[in-house]
């Protein structure tokens, strides 16, 4: 662990950190500050709050589907550092406009017409923004880092996005949507700056044509990385994981109001928890491989996540809710006898998620040629992007076929069997010398 912490120190990799951290802080300062506004102030019925959530979250996945082909394209013929700095540009533009819409819906003005609109469409920009960082921030390590460093390196990206993901979460849910609108722009400058200093990371290849047909491009290469078995095993576990996550992440705010009855404060928490557990499990991973990129712990990280799942819905369904219609403050609901306990199960889930999903992500960056890794990438996250708007599309079905959110949760944990199952064939085909690496 020292010696991945030593990466901090070293500008080829420090500059690249902050802009992730940062990018990763901006967008969930200005998601969490949207939903849990919209959520907790202009709807009052579970069916639409779930709905505005799972909305909210298919707008910012559907860039990834349609555009991760193109930005692998131009992270593996461009220069990855250039392109950072454009994308960070951009984002200042972005949340100028999101701002706007969080100070209209604050002021009460055209909510409906105008600030929600907006605030959707800053959301969407945000998702393009991030399917263009997306390849690069995977990509660009190998080709910084040497050999032994890159699990390590991974292991630091995924703990400081969860830290910076905790930070926004906490932040959103505790200082006014005002605050949240002037911090989303701020932070959208300090990210340019950083972003200025990472180190130059040119093409390794020769540059060719750019295919600009989204469909044909994403198609094509979706096609010419699944048909590799390892790849397209590793690919589809870590798609199910996030199927998983995106239907937990659309669950928890219209979980944490109506049946804990607790208000936007605690559905904050229970984001922070799972930043914690998923920042803990990428810490924890990284020293039981000792810096083997191995799946030979996944299928048990996912089926612990699958019973951490079950002890939650365990508990929520055993919930006393507050008396009278009242929503639980924060002390409140740390007060309440189940609240520990309930705590531990989501911190579960989100540890083991993160044992899990880490050195997968380290193995689809190390198992292919450095010259092919955003591709690979751009790939794996078209096919997450697609697994996760069919987890929201789920959600949004359980809820309107009736289905309480307390009971979706087991449907959640029974989606981890698949997920298992196919870790599991993973490290069965990677456990020779011909797919292991040892950084």
């Amino acid at each position: 662990m020292q010696a991945s912490l030593r990466l901090l120190k070293k500008r080829r990799f420090l500059p690249l950190f902050i802009t992730q951290l940062l990018g990763a802080f901006n967008d969930n300062l200005f998601k969490n500050a949207m939903v849990l506004f919209v959520v907790y102030q202009v709807y009052n019925d579970e069916r639409s709050e779930t709905w505005f959530s799972a909305l909210a979250t298919g707008i910012f996945i559907i860039p990834f589907f349609l555009l991760s082909a193109l930005s692998g394209q131009l992270a593996d013929q461009r220069d990855k550092a250039v392109i950072i700095r454009w994308v960070k540009a951009a984002e200042i533009v972005i949340m100028t406009v999101g701002a706007t819409g969080l100070a209209l819906i604050w002021s009460g003005i055209a909510v409906h017409i105008l600030a929600i609109p907006l605030l959707l469409a800053a959301l969407f920009a945000m998702g393009i923004h991030s399917t263009f960082f997306g390849p690069i921030k995977y990509a660009i390590l190998p080709q910084h880092l040497h050999d032994d460093e890159v699990l390590g390196g991974t292991g630091l990206v995924e703990a400081g996005t969860y830290i910076a993901i905790l930070a926004g979460t906490i932040l959103a849910g505790i200082i006014p949507i005002e605050a949240a609108a002037i911090g989303v722009v701020v932070t959208a400058f300090i990210g340019y700056f950083a972003s200025r200093a990472v180190p130059p990371a040119p093409s390794l290849l020769s540059k060719q044509p750019i295919d600009f047909h989204v469909i044909r491009s994403s198609v094509a290469l979706v096609r010419g990385t699944m048909h590799i078995p390892r790849l397209y095993l590793a690919i589809m576990s870590i798609s199910f994981f996030w199927a998983v996550g995106s239907v937990l992440f659309i669950q928890f705010p219209p979980l944490v109001k109506n049946v804990l009855t607790a208000d936007k404060s605690v559905a904050s928490l229970f984001l922070a928890i799972f930043s914690i557990g998923i920042a803990i499990g990428s810490i924890a991973i990284n020293r039981l491989l000792a810096g083997h990129v191995s799946a030979k712990y996944a299928p048990a990280s996912v089926i612990g996540m699958g019973c951490c799942i079950i002890a939650f819905h365990v508990v929520c369904d055993l919930w006393t809710p507050a008396p009278g219609g009242q929503m639980l403050p924060l002390a409140g609901f740390l007060a309440h006898p189940m609240a520990i306990p309930l705590s531990l199960c989501l911190l579960g889930v989100a540890t083991f998620g993160g044992m899990f999903v880490v050195p997968l992500y380290a193995f689809l960056t190390t198992t292919v040629e450095k010259c092919e890794a955003a591709r690979t990438v751009a790939a794996n996250n078209i096919v997450n992007s697609g697994a996760m708007v069919v987890g929201s599309l789920i959600a949004i079905g359980l809820t309107l076929a009736g289905l309480e959110v307390v009971y979706q949760l087991l449907l959640v944990a029974a989606m981890c069997l698949p997920c298992a199952w196919l870790a599991w064939r993973l490290h069965k085909a990677c456990d020779g010398p011909a797919c292991s690496s040892e950084l």
